[in-house]
């Protein structure tokens, strides 16, 4: 469970309901220094004392839970394999507000995709400009280049840019999906921060 945000969404569940520290402790059955520790990050509670919170609050903290946002995070980095916004968007636009952790990493997500979409576009560009480009060089009578060696490696790899962008974009999924489930920092490079 996130702790620092655990232990701020106590602090805020507590002073609505207009409680103290020990008024709080008191109603858990535990220290009002357990309860300092837990609101300042420094422990984590018991699940009994969790349970007692929740009662108390009259919040689930199992929402909190990270081990449910991971369906979800799976789905997020495995949605850029596709290059398509729509599904991280959706996803991250529903489930932001019940998790920091989807929030912060949707971010990330949105933005990586939205750049390699971008990238993919300019690359589609190219696969439409190049024909045309050739096309123009044989209608104006420059068909010096028409079987060459260097001619025949332009056509070839033409799509070579699409192609590299979905491996990267795959890898890239794959890859931060096993660092957001493994607890480590993700990390998207070529993105640009459309989303903050």
């Amino acid at each position: 469970m996130n702790q620092p945000y655990l232990g701020q969404k106590i602090t805020e569940l507590r002073q609505l309901k207009g409680l103290t520290q020990e008024q709080l402790a008191e109603e858990c059955e535990v220290s009002a220094r357990t309860i300092q520790r837990i609101e300042s990050g420094e422990v984590d509670p018991r699940a009994y004392t969790l349970q007692c919170l929740s009662r108390a609050l009259e919040f689930d903290f199992e929402e909190l839970n990270g081990s449910r946002d991971n369906a979800w995070l799976v789905l997020l980095h495995l949605s850029s394999m596709l290059s398509i916004v729509i599904l991280p968007l959706v996803l991250w636009s529903w489930k932001k507000n019940r998790s920091p952790l989807i929030d912060r990493q949707g971010r990330q997500v949105l933005n990586f995709q939205v750049t390699m979409t971008l990238v993919l576009f300019a690359g589609a560009a190219f696969l439409v400009v190049f024909p045309l480009l050739i096309l123009a060089l044989d209608l104006s009578g420059l068909t010096f280049l028409e079987g060459s060696p260097t001619f025949i490696a332009l056509l070839v790899s033409s799509p070579l840019p699409l192609v590299l962008t979905g491996v990267f974009c795959a890898v890239e999924g794959v890859v931060n999906c096993i660092r957001s489930l493994s607890d480590r920092p993700v990390h998207y490079p070529l993105r640009i921060p459309f989303i903050r």
